[in-house]
């Protein structure tokens, strides 16, 4: 999965957890991705400004209309897991608070946001 659609399913994520994010910190690039939009149980509409482009649909079928891909994703409580078909792989992760933490199948390596 490439850094920015990593960092919009963190975004995502955190918010079906409750937070209120307006920006994700991707720690492995010390970098703040600006997204904005809304996140609920059934539809999400965010963009990404850092790639100027939206993803939307429901958690479970979510478009990434930077990649031109699906990518499914599934809450269970504050764990979560999905598929990225852009790049062919599962990840999966947890929400603690304001942290997010993503392990993806692709690069065998976890990723740790702040919301």
């Amino acid at each position: 999965m490439n850094s920015n659609s990593r960092a919009c399913v963190a975004y995502i994520a955190a918010n079906l957890c409750g937070a209120n994010a307006s920006s994700v910190y991707d720690y492995s690039r010390s970098k703040t991705i600006s997204i904005s939009g809304s996140v609920d149980s059934n539809n999400v509409h965010i963009y990404d400004y850092d790639r100027g482009c939206h993803v939307s649909g429901s958690p479970n079928n979510l478009y990434d209309y930077g990649n031109k891909r699906y990518i499914t994703l599934t809450m269970h409580n504050s764990k979560f897991s999905g598929y990225d078909y852009h790049t062919r792989s599962h990840y999966s992760g947890r929400v603690n608070g304001n942290s997010v933490s993503i392990y993806d199948y692709e690069t065998s390596s976890y990723y740790s946001y702040r919301v």
